[in-house]
């Protein structure tokens, strides 16, 4: 078919990208660290004020793709720091985990892992940051050292002993 019989509209469509899931139960607060919304700044910052200007202007559909993907995750990120409740660490460690701590573990079968409880934002399993909202950090929060916790995990019921909390 020759494009002289399709309407402007039909060239070029950028289809809207798919909305980015919720990743907060509902009526939930949005916790974050001090690091952690810093770092979510400056993610702001730089889509703002170095990617986005790079890719306006221009005709071509996967750029404008580009620019939605962004300008969503752009919105994204100014609501998640709205909303932000930064939650200080404690004074002192009384050996209590709560929100921000770093929790040292050991497993029944004596594997030894940490922990690091942030906000839903500032998860990322590959540095060990689980989100308050987890299994594991709501079955650690409010326990202290030396506390054996148990925690359903897709392989079974787990036990832990919470060897450190450090903040």
């Amino acid at each position: 078919m020759s494009k002289a019989f399709l309407r402007e509209s039909d060239l070029g469509t950028v289809p809207e990208p798919a909305p980015l899931a919720q990743v907060l139960p509902a009526g939930a607060r949005n916790y974050l660290t001090q690091a952690g919304a810093e770092r979510l700044r400056e993610e702001l910052t730089q889509f703002v004020q170095q990617e986005r200007p790079r890719l306006t202007g221009s005709d071509d559909p996967e750029i404008q793709r580009q620019l939605k993907v962004l300008d969503q995750r752009i919105r994204y990120l100014q609501q998640s720091l709205a909303t932000a409740e930064i939650v200080s660490p404690p004074e002192h460690n009384d050996g209590v985990v709560r929100f921000g701590a770093s929790v040292t573990v050991e497993a029944e079968d004596g594997e030894v892992t940490k922990y690091r409880i942030v906000g839903v934002d500032e998860a990322d399993f590959e540095d060990s940051a689980v989100s308050w909202t987890s299994p594991i950090a709501r079955a650690l929060l409010n326990h202290r050292r030396g506390d054996i916790v148990r925690f359903k995990a897709p392989a079974g019921e787990r036990r832990l002993e919470i060897l450190h909390v450090e903040y």
